[in-house]
Protein backbone atom coordinates (compact mmCIF):
# COMPACT_ATOMS: atom_id res chain seq x y z
CA UNK A 1 0.00 0.00 0.00
CA UNK A 2 1.22 3.67 0.01
CA UNK A 3 2.12 5.51 2.78
CA UNK A 4 2.49 9.56 2.96
CA UNK A 5 4.89 9.76 5.62
CA UNK A 6 7.23 13.16 6.90
CA UNK A 7 10.55 12.16 8.25
CA UNK A 8 9.66 12.80 11.61
CA UNK A 9 6.78 10.32 10.85
CA UNK A 10 8.75 7.81 9.29
CA UNK A 11 10.94 7.53 12.47
CA UNK A 12 7.73 6.02 14.07
CA UNK A 13 7.79 3.28 11.42
CA UNK A 14 10.94 1.56 12.25
CA UNK A 15 11.26 -1.34 9.67
CA UNK A 16 10.24 1.22 7.14
CA UNK A 17 12.14 3.45 8.12
CA UNK A 18 15.37 1.31 7.95
CA UNK A 19 14.44 -1.00 5.40
CA UNK A 20 14.26 2.01 2.94
CA UNK A 21 17.58 3.72 3.84
CA UNK A 22 19.00 0.40 3.32
CA UNK A 23 17.57 0.11 -0.19
CA UNK A 24 18.26 3.21 -0.93
CA UNK A 25 22.31 2.46 -0.56
CA UNK A 26 22.12 -0.90 -2.03
CA UNK A 27 20.48 1.10 -5.31
CA UNK A 28 22.28 4.08 -5.48
CA UNK A 29 25.70 2.98 -4.13
CA UNK A 30 25.72 -0.38 -4.53
CA UNK A 31 24.24 -1.14 -8.43
CA UNK A 32 24.17 2.26 -9.80
CA UNK A 33 28.11 3.42 -8.25
CA UNK A 34 26.75 7.07 -7.49
CA UNK A 35 29.12 8.67 -5.20
CA UNK A 36 26.98 8.35 -1.71
CA UNK A 37 27.40 8.41 1.86
CA UNK A 38 26.47 4.92 3.25
CA UNK A 39 26.27 4.79 7.42
CA UNK A 40 27.81 2.51 9.76
CA UNK A 41 24.52 0.84 9.66
CA UNK A 42 24.49 0.46 5.79
CA UNK A 43 22.07 3.60 5.06
CA UNK A 44 22.04 5.81 2.12
CA UNK A 45 21.16 8.98 3.70
CA UNK A 46 21.44 12.91 2.57
CA UNK A 47 21.38 16.14 3.97
CA UNK A 48 17.39 16.47 2.43
CA UNK A 49 16.41 13.64 4.22
CA UNK A 50 16.95 16.58 7.39
CA UNK A 51 14.63 18.51 6.16
CA UNK A 52 11.44 16.65 6.97
CA UNK A 53 10.75 15.64 3.53
CA UNK A 54 7.34 14.29 2.29
CA UNK A 55 8.18 10.33 1.90
CA UNK A 56 5.97 8.63 -1.16
CA UNK A 57 6.35 4.87 0.10
CA UNK A 58 5.18 1.48 -1.15
CA UNK A 59 4.93 -0.20 1.68
CA UNK A 60 5.25 -3.99 1.91
CA UNK A 61 2.83 -6.32 3.57
CA UNK A 62 5.24 -7.09 6.56
CA UNK A 63 5.83 -3.43 6.73
CA UNK A 64 9.37 -3.31 4.29
CA UNK A 65 10.11 -0.99 2.01
CA UNK A 66 8.76 -1.96 -1.27
CA UNK A 67 9.77 1.45 -2.91
CA UNK A 68 9.53 5.62 -2.69
CA UNK A 69 10.78 9.05 -3.50
CA UNK A 70 11.32 12.39 -1.56
CA UNK A 71 9.06 15.74 -2.17
CA UNK A 72 10.35 19.25 -0.78
CA UNK A 73 9.28 22.15 -1.99
CA UNK A 74 11.58 24.13 -4.57
CA UNK A 75 10.96 27.68 -2.33
CA UNK A 76 13.73 25.57 -0.13
CA UNK A 77 16.56 24.17 -0.84
CA UNK A 78 16.53 21.52 -3.17
CA UNK A 79 19.46 19.09 -5.01
CA UNK A 80 18.85 20.89 -8.44
CA UNK A 81 19.16 24.37 -7.16
CA UNK A 82 22.40 22.92 -5.28
CA UNK A 83 23.98 20.52 -7.60
CA UNK A 84 23.16 20.58 -10.89
CA UNK A 85 22.05 24.51 -10.99
CA UNK A 86 23.45 24.24 -15.24
CA UNK A 87 20.72 22.13 -15.85
CA UNK A 88 18.11 25.30 -15.37
CA UNK A 89 20.64 27.81 -17.10
CA UNK A 90 21.76 28.65 -13.69
CA UNK A 91 18.22 29.96 -12.69
CA UNK A 92 16.69 27.68 -10.30
CA UNK A 93 13.37 26.69 -10.71
CA UNK A 94 11.33 28.21 -7.57
CA UNK A 95 7.70 28.25 -7.17
CA UNK A 96 5.03 27.19 -4.40
CA UNK A 97 3.33 25.39 -7.07
CA UNK A 98 6.60 23.06 -7.77
CA UNK A 99 8.02 20.53 -5.47
CA UNK A 100 11.22 18.73 -5.87
CA UNK A 101 11.36 14.70 -6.51
CA UNK A 102 14.46 13.51 -5.83
CA UNK A 103 15.60 9.16 -4.52
CA UNK A 104 13.68 7.29 -6.55
CA UNK A 105 14.06 4.20 -5.61
CA UNK A 106 12.60 0.14 -5.85
CA UNK A 107 13.13 -2.32 -3.18
CA UNK A 108 15.11 -5.39 -4.04
CA UNK A 109 12.66 -7.78 -6.18
CA UNK A 110 9.85 -5.23 -6.41
CA UNK A 111 6.80 -6.23 -7.99
CA UNK A 112 6.03 -4.99 -11.80
CA UNK A 113 3.64 -1.97 -10.80
CA UNK A 114 5.14 -0.81 -7.97
CA UNK A 115 6.85 2.28 -10.07
CA UNK A 116 3.75 2.67 -11.60
CA UNK A 117 2.18 3.17 -7.60
CA UNK A 118 4.59 5.37 -6.90
CA UNK A 119 4.20 8.24 -9.75
CA UNK A 120 0.64 7.54 -8.71
CA UNK A 121 1.47 8.37 -5.05
CA UNK A 122 3.38 11.74 -6.48
CA UNK A 123 0.11 12.15 -8.88
CA UNK A 124 -2.27 12.36 -5.74
CA UNK A 125 0.70 14.39 -3.69
CA UNK A 126 0.28 16.61 -6.69
CA UNK A 127 -3.07 17.13 -6.99
CA UNK A 128 -3.58 17.02 -2.96
CA UNK A 129 -1.86 19.86 -2.35
CA UNK A 130 -2.67 22.09 -5.27
CA UNK A 131 0.73 22.21 -7.60
CA UNK A 132 1.13 22.35 -11.04
CA UNK A 133 4.53 20.49 -11.62
CA UNK A 134 7.14 18.01 -10.05
CA UNK A 135 10.77 18.54 -11.00
CA UNK A 136 13.44 16.47 -10.68
CA UNK A 137 16.83 15.34 -12.04
CA UNK A 138 16.61 12.01 -13.70
CA UNK A 139 19.53 9.86 -15.45
CA UNK A 140 18.94 8.31 -18.56
CA UNK A 141 17.85 4.69 -17.09
CA UNK A 142 15.13 6.21 -16.03
CA UNK A 143 13.87 7.65 -19.85
CA UNK A 144 12.60 3.94 -20.48
CA UNK A 145 10.67 3.81 -17.11
CA UNK A 146 8.96 6.82 -17.51
CA UNK A 147 8.17 6.11 -20.93
CA UNK A 148 6.37 2.95 -20.20
CA UNK A 149 4.37 4.54 -17.39
CA UNK A 150 3.19 7.43 -19.63
CA UNK A 151 4.01 9.84 -17.81
CA UNK A 152 7.37 11.65 -19.81
CA UNK A 153 8.77 15.04 -18.26
CA UNK A 154 9.15 18.37 -20.27
CA UNK A 155 12.56 18.33 -20.25
CA UNK A 156 14.32 21.80 -19.26
CA UNK A 157 18.19 20.71 -19.31
CA UNK A 158 20.65 17.96 -20.83
CA UNK A 159 24.16 17.48 -19.80
CA UNK A 160 26.03 14.23 -21.08
CA UNK A 161 25.28 11.85 -23.39
CA UNK A 162 24.43 8.04 -23.78
CA UNK A 163 24.29 6.13 -20.65
CA UNK A 164 26.38 9.55 -18.84
CA UNK A 165 23.20 11.70 -19.88
CA UNK A 166 21.43 13.55 -16.90
CA UNK A 167 18.61 15.80 -17.39
CA UNK A 168 16.35 17.90 -15.58
CA UNK A 169 12.61 17.67 -15.97
CA UNK A 170 9.33 18.96 -15.18
CA UNK A 171 6.16 16.60 -15.36
CA UNK A 172 2.80 17.86 -14.96
CA UNK A 173 -0.39 17.35 -12.24
CA UNK A 174 -3.68 16.30 -14.54
CA UNK A 175 -6.59 14.21 -13.35
CA UNK A 176 -6.02 12.61 -16.64
CA UNK A 177 -2.42 11.35 -15.80
CA UNK A 178 -3.98 10.66 -12.36
CA UNK A 179 -6.43 8.32 -14.28
CA UNK A 180 -3.98 6.86 -16.61
CA UNK A 181 -1.57 5.95 -13.44
CA UNK A 182 -4.16 4.26 -11.42
CA UNK A 183 -4.63 2.31 -14.35
CA UNK A 184 -1.13 1.22 -14.70
CA UNK A 185 -1.02 0.18 -11.52
CA UNK A 186 -3.62 -1.54 -11.57
CA UNK A 187 -5.15 0.57 -7.88
CA UNK A 188 -8.95 1.34 -7.65
CA UNK A 189 -10.03 5.06 -7.47
CA UNK A 190 -10.78 4.23 -3.83
CA UNK A 191 -8.41 2.50 -2.42
CA UNK A 192 -5.89 5.34 -3.81
CA UNK A 193 -8.31 7.81 -2.41
CA UNK A 194 -8.24 6.24 1.11
CA UNK A 195 -4.49 6.02 1.18
CA UNK A 196 -4.23 9.67 0.61
CA UNK A 197 -7.07 10.05 2.76
CA UNK A 198 -5.56 8.40 5.86
CA UNK A 199 -2.55 11.11 5.74
CA UNK A 200 -4.06 14.11 4.55
CA UNK A 201 -7.69 14.00 4.81
CA UNK A 202 -8.21 17.56 5.11
CA UNK A 203 -6.61 18.29 1.80
CA UNK A 204 -8.83 15.33 0.23
CA UNK A 205 -11.63 16.83 1.19
CA UNK A 206 -10.63 20.12 -0.14
CA UNK A 207 -10.35 18.25 -3.24
CA UNK A 208 -13.50 16.74 -3.79
CA UNK A 209 -15.45 19.83 -2.83
CA UNK A 210 -13.11 21.99 -5.09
Amino acid sequence: MLRYLYARELRNHEKLHDTMFADRARQFHGRLGWDVTINDRGEERDEYDALDPLYVIWELPDGRHGGSMRFLPTTGRTMAAEHFPDLSGGRPVRSPLIWECTRFCLGEGARPGVSAALMLGGAEVGLGFGLSHALGVFDSRMVRIYRRLGWPPLVLGSRGGGRDAVSLGLWEYSRAIRRHLLRKAGISDELSRHWFMRAFGHLELQRIVG
